[in-house]
């Protein structure tokens, strides 16, 4: 395949980025996405010219490192997939990909491809997390889950925080990967203790953060790497109006 690629440069955070044109010949349909970039990488530093910086790690979509707008996508052409999991063959001999970092206020751009994801991290920070002492590991059975719940629980907890959800949203909203978040423990037993402060906690975060408002368009369900449903998002404005209508623990 030969295919044609324009893709966006920008030097820092403070740079004036551009998008820039470039070719490469030989591309295996059976490629991955990175692997083509890998391959074009490869050429350019042959050639003496600066290589296109693109975050990347565990290559299986369980990191979500792999954060490209492509052709207007996040992670590019597929149902349920990170760009880690799209190859060449979805693409068109001849064809041009533009490949962008996500444009969000909460993920500033490093350099090129790379976003500062961080934020999701400060989020997480603010409530994300259970803090009491639960002592050693109680007997399986102990203490009863339902199988509904168990189920949901292990669904949010399947977010990889990539980010696409927030790149998808007109209003680079960051509702999903909350919701997601905050579920994931408010499903469960051990998260109830500090339901209330994680709830508001963590909306307050995403907020200072910069992410805009849910207007709940659907456009982040169907992006989502891991299928997570918007049902999550009710979930999590059930837990915050709980939370500012009671007091915080």
């Amino acid at each position: 395949m030969k295919i044609k690629l324009n893709i966006w440069k920008q030097a820092n955070p403070k740079a004036k980025g551009r998008f820039e044109k470039y070719e490469l010949d030989g591309v295996d349909p059976e490629m991955s996405f990175l692997e083509m970039l890998d391959s074009l990488n490869e050429k350019l530093i042959k050639e003496g010219k600066d290589a296109v910086a693109f975050d990347h790690d565990c290559h299986e979509a369980i990191c979500g490192c792999c954060s490209l707008y492509i052709n207007g996508r996040p992670h590019g052409p597929g149902e349920e997939v990170a760009t880690c999991q799209v190859h060449m063959r979805a693409f068109k001999d001849g064809e041009t990909i533009t490949v962008e970092p996500w444009r969000a206020k909460g993920f500033p751009v490093l350099k090129d491809l790379i976003v500062d994801r961080n934020a999701f991290d400060k989020i997480m920070s603010a409530g994300g997390f259970v803090s009491i002492d639960a002592g050693q590991a109680p007997d399986a059975n102990s203490i009863l889950v339902s199988k509904v719940d168990a189920d949901k629980a292990f669904d949010a907890a399947a977010c990889i925080g990539c980010g696409a959800c927030v790149a998808a949203c007109k209003n680079s909203s960051a509702m999903l990967f909350v919701a997601a978040k905050v579920s994931q423990l408010a499903l469960l037993p051990q998260g109830k203790v500090e339901a209330k402060r994680r709830a508001l906690n963590m909306v307050a975060k995403m907020d200072e953060l910069g992410f805009g408002s849910c207007t709940n368009t659907g456009a982040c369900e169907v992006e989502c790497p891991k299928g997570i449903g918007i049902d999550f998002i009710a979930k999590l404005n059930r837990e915050y109006l709980c939370a500012s209508f009671g007091e915080a623990e």
